[in-house]
């Protein structure tokens, strides 16, 4: 291209390029490129004349080379696919009238902050620093699925838009992040994807807005962050998904909104965490499903638990904020799946193993009544008579309780009313507490309960002291070999 075919703004453009000097159209601090359509030819730089730069610009000697480049409208597609670029790129502030295409790329630096595009394409793009898109407003697919940046990919308060239905707004699917992806203030209108992403650093979507309540607002599926990933502050409407994800540090979802009612809200099955925190935030509207997942803490208040849970072989090796069993139960009720014996098991632990044994207790107390409710109607007539005598082994005083009440119910009617020897002359002296006890406990004898015979109601009296001390004997055994068997 010659610089006789150039206008006067683009003429300014290639002057500038060899000696890597910023060439600014902007006309004051609320310019806005929104507007850029309307601009005209004084600030209108042709989307070809910046190709022909970046692939075979001008250059001086003992100068950088880059293109710099704010406030202009950009007519015509940048088409960059398959291109090798040496120079760094920055178009601030620009309108563009069509999507640039930057697919399989090889780029220093990508800057388009503050931008309106109608969209971009970016698939296996290569950048060895960073790529900008900061306050950036994308109209259209922002796909960077498979780009490789070697520097930190930034998306502060950038807002992506889509109208094609059923087609993720933001692609960053297995995308390769060398440091940190930073989007806080983050808006998108559609599905955020990063399934199969990988990030060096940690990720930043501190209120960041996310919206698609027909479907996923951020799916990341097996998706892998070595640092933190904060949500903090946060909304997002439709389901938050991390099925397989990886985050080595914090999951932190402290004051954030998340929903998507009949369904469930944060799908993190299977997922290995650090830590996941569910601070001061609003209970899920939707279902929180942890299936399979591997927690080192799980932060959780009991006020932001959903409805409906989904826990079935979660582990977590500790649980705070340190709380009441009775303030965590609830949540053992909530799942979906009914009866699950491994989450008892697991909080049951973390009580454990911070010393709370009376917690623990209550918890595995709470588990066989849940138990219970599975039964068929005599296992729940068994069990209750456990729950009643014994606390099924975990309130070993109420035997001793039922015992001392029934030994002086007998010990005082029998005292009142002497039962018959069955062999006068030969029968002991008659004893009415060793009798009761006689009756009381199957496994002891004090030689009354052989030698006496009560009759009419008192006979009837002395077949139910046998028959409850049997119950009471077998709960007994059963309730000890139980705290036993979990000691």
């Amino acid at each position: 291209m010659e610089i006789n075919e150039l206008t006067a703004a683009e003429e300014r453009v290639w002057r500038a390029f060899p000696r890597g000097r910023a060439v600014d159209f902007r006309e004051g601090s609320d310019d806005d490129p929104a507007a850029g359509g309307d601009w005209g030819p004084e600030r209108t730089v042709r989307a070809e004349v910046l190709r022909a730069l970046l692939l075979d610009g001008p250059r001086q000697e003992g100068e950088i080379a880059s293109l710099d480049l704010a406030g202009a409208r950009i007519t015509g597609r940048l088409d960059l696919q398959y291109a090798t670029i040496d120079h760094p790129l920055r178009l601030r502030n620009c309108h563009f009238d069509e999507a640039p295409r930057c697919y399989a790329a090889r780029l220093r630096e990508l800057n388009l902050s503050e931008s309106v595009l109608p969209g971009f394409t970016g698939h296996a793009m290569h950048v060895d620093g960073v790529v900008r898109l900061t306050r950036t407003r994308c109209r259209g697919v922002l796909r960077l699925g498979g780009a490789r940046i070697g520097g930190s990919l930034y998306l502060e308060s950038a807002e992506v838009t889509a109208p094609a239905a059923g087609v993720p707004v933001l692609q960053l699917n297995q995308v390769d992040v060398g440091d940190d992806l930073r989007a806080p203030g983050l808006r998108t209108h559609g599905q955020t994807r990063l399934n199969g992403a990988t990030v060096a650093g940690s990720v930043n979507l501190n209120e960041a807005r996310l919206s698609h309540p027909e479907g996923a607002a951020l799916d990341a599926e097996t998706f892998a962050v070595q640092g933190d990933m904060l949500l903090r502050h946060a909304e997002v409407r439709g389901w938050m998904g991390l099925r397989g994800a990886r985050v080595g540090g914090r999951l932190d979802l402290s004051y954030t909104l998340l929903s998507h009612p009949g369904s469930s809200a944060l799908r993190a099955a299977s997922a290995t965490i650090g830590e996941l925190w569910l601070r001061r935030s609003l209970p899920l509207e939707g279902a929180l499903n942890l299936r399979r997942a591997q927690l080192e803490v799980l932060f959780v208040e009991p006020g932001s638990v959903p409805e409906e849970v989904l826990l079935g072989d979660l582990t977590y090796t500790s649980l705070i904020p340190h709380e009441p069993a009775e303030r965590r139960l609830p949540m053992l009720e909530r799942e979906r799946d009914g009866y699950v014996p491994h989450a008892y098991e697991q909080l049951t632990a973390a009580y454990r193993r911070v010393g709370d044994d009376h917690a623990a207790r209550l918890v595995q107390l709470a588990k066989q009544r849940r138990h219970r409710r599975t039964l068929p109607w005599y296992g729940r007539v068994w069990g209750l008579v456990q729950d009643v005598t014994v606390g099924y082994g975990f309130r070993p005083l109420r035997a001793a309780g039922w015992l001392l009440s029934l030994l002086a119910v007998g010990s005082v009617t029998y005292a009142l009313h002497h039962p018959q020897p069955l062999k006068a002359g030969e029968a002991p002296p008659f004893d009415p507490v060793f009798y009761t006890l006689d009756l009381l406990l199957p496994v002891i004898s004090f030689g009354q309960d052989s030698a006496f015979a009560p009759h009419g109601g008192y006979q009837l009296l002395a077949h139910v002291l046998v028959l409850t001390g049997w119950i009471l004997a077998t709960t007994v055994i059963a309730g000890v070999t139980r705290t036993v068997s979990r000691s």
